[in-house]
């Protein structure tokens, strides 16, 4: 970064420009693998029209830009640049319009959805995508996050309709609307949507939102074998049961919980938990299939969670299984694998990886968004012992050739980052070519995160 735009960004920032050591550092990786890469300095826009200016004097003089949200990202989507800034939203955050009535809101990229949902506490709505982290929904909307509640609620492709981008050059643009629907023109929401920050800069989300159900309902299940815990949530899905979530622990993750969370009256065996939501009738209907269900691949009896703060204890358990496998290890670091697959190959694909991390003697807590058929194997390591990285990386390769010879993606929700550029490249080796051209026509000097999803050369 030359001192020209150096002194420009000064003058127009103050002190929401840094470039203290300290100030780099904690904007210089997300909750992934890899060493922290300090940009050159940390800026912090309060407005689209700040965004602009940033982009529009980095454009001039090429200079890289790294997005920057909550820092909650898994596949190295907003590790830093040694040539380039950073641009944190974190100062994004305000809910700029709310129309419970028609169950759609506008936000700016750093609103999380914890906060969002606490806004609209007595409007009668709520946001429903919810990955484990309290993360900002502009990052979200870049990784194309979905998380426990994509099987009723769908992805961020789902809630989205609009968005507002700072391209590039620093021209403002607005897609999409407030409509359920459009014909109007290219689907430019979706070409943001997933695209990482290697496009432009999302500043503010056009979300749909939910009905708060008449009657929510969890429960846990207990099964014999990871297999049957498997089998289940299947059927669940093929039997056509409006489920909220169904989510699957393995034994390991469950005794890691257990200690973790402080959870009571929970086995440490493979589990699913379950969430109903609907009327209290439909819930009962739809409850009684569920058990008979489980009962015939051998599962328990279910064991309800009586109340709002049990419920939000059992879920609070599962959000935060990333952070209660990371402190198995003092200074460890966590490889969180992210694979999807057509709901009649999660099975097998389990299978496989709960038999590969025996064989390669890894630690492996597993958890899995089953109704929508993707899962996670947690690696935790400590990065000083020598080859445990490169062991990890072998059993990612083979669970990657598992998931794509049964058809499924390399990544359902964390996005690909610098992780899974190789994978990428494996899965959509075809569309590369395309990719880089529209990267090329949007983005002609290469600034935005660049190296981020696939090599531009």
């Amino acid at each position: 970064m030359n001192e020209q735009v150096q002194a420009e960004l000064k003058k127009i920032f103050n002190s929401r420009f840094s470039t203290s050591e300290s100030t780099r550092a904690n904007y210089a990786r997300g909750e992934d693998t890899y060493d922290p890469i300090l940009s050159k300095a940390v800026v912090f826009p309060e407005t689209n029209e700040e965004v602009s200016k940033i982009l529009s004097l980095c454009n001039q003089h090429k200079i890289p830009v790294v997005p920057f949200g909550t820092g909650t990202s898994l596949e190295g989507n907003v590790v830093g640049n040694d040539k380039g800034i950073t641009i944190s939203l974190e100062k994004m955050n305000k809910i700029l319009d709310v129309n419970a009535e028609d169950f759609d809101c506008r936000v700016q990229a750093c609103v999380t959805k914890e906060q969002l949902n606490e806004y609209l506490r007595e409007d009668g709505v709520f946001f429903p995508i919810d990955p484990g982290a309290n993360a900002a929904i502009g990052g979200m909307a870049s990784t194309s996050a979905s998380g426990t509640m994509a099987v009723k609620y769908g992805t961020m492709k789902t809630a989205i309709t609009g968005l507002t981008v700072v391209l590039p050059d620093g021209e403002i643009i607005k897609t999409g609307g407030r409509t359920k629907k459009t014909s109007a023109g290219y689907n430019l929401t979706n070409l943001f949507i997933g695209s990482e920050g290697t496009l432009g800069i999302i500043t503010e989300i056009q979300l749909r939102l939910s009905p708060v159900p008449e009657s929510i309902m969890s429960a846990v299940c207990h099964f014999p074998s990871l297999e049957m815990a498997v089998q289940t949530a299947q059927q669940v899905i093929q039997y056509g049961v409006p489920i909220a979530r169904i989510e699957m622990l393995n034994q390991e993750q469950m005794e890691i919980s257990i200690n973790y969370s402080k959870l009571k009256d929970i086995e440490a065996v493979p589990t699913l938990f379950f969430e109903f939501h609907g009327s209290e009738l439909s819930n009962k209907e739809n409850i009684k299939i569920v058990e008979e269900i489980s009962k015939d691949n051998n599962g328990s009896s279910f064991k309800w969670a009586k109340d709002l703060e049990e419920r939000n204890k059992l879920w609070k358990a599962r959000w935060d299984v990333y952070y209660s496998v990371k402190a198995l290890i003092n200074n460890g670091r966590v490889y969180s694998t992210d694979v999807c697959l057509p709901i009649s190959k999660i099975t097998e694909c389990v299978n496989f990886a709960e038999e590969e991390t025996k064989k390669l003697g890894l630690r492996a807590p597993m958890v899995g968004h089953l109704g929508d058929g993707n899962f996670h194997v947690i690696l935790p390591y400590d990065p000083k012992e020598e080859g445990i990285y490169n062991k990890i990386r072998e059993f990612s390769d083979l669970l990657i050739n598992k998931t794509l010879e049964l058809n499924g993606t390399i990544t359902g929700e964390h996005g690909v980052g610098l992780h899974k550029k190789a994978y990428l490249l494996k899965e959509h080796g075809d569309s590369i070519a395309l990719m880089r051209t529209i990267k090329r026509s949007i983005d002609q000097n290469n600034i935005m995160n660049p190296g981020k999803i696939f090599d531009l050369n």
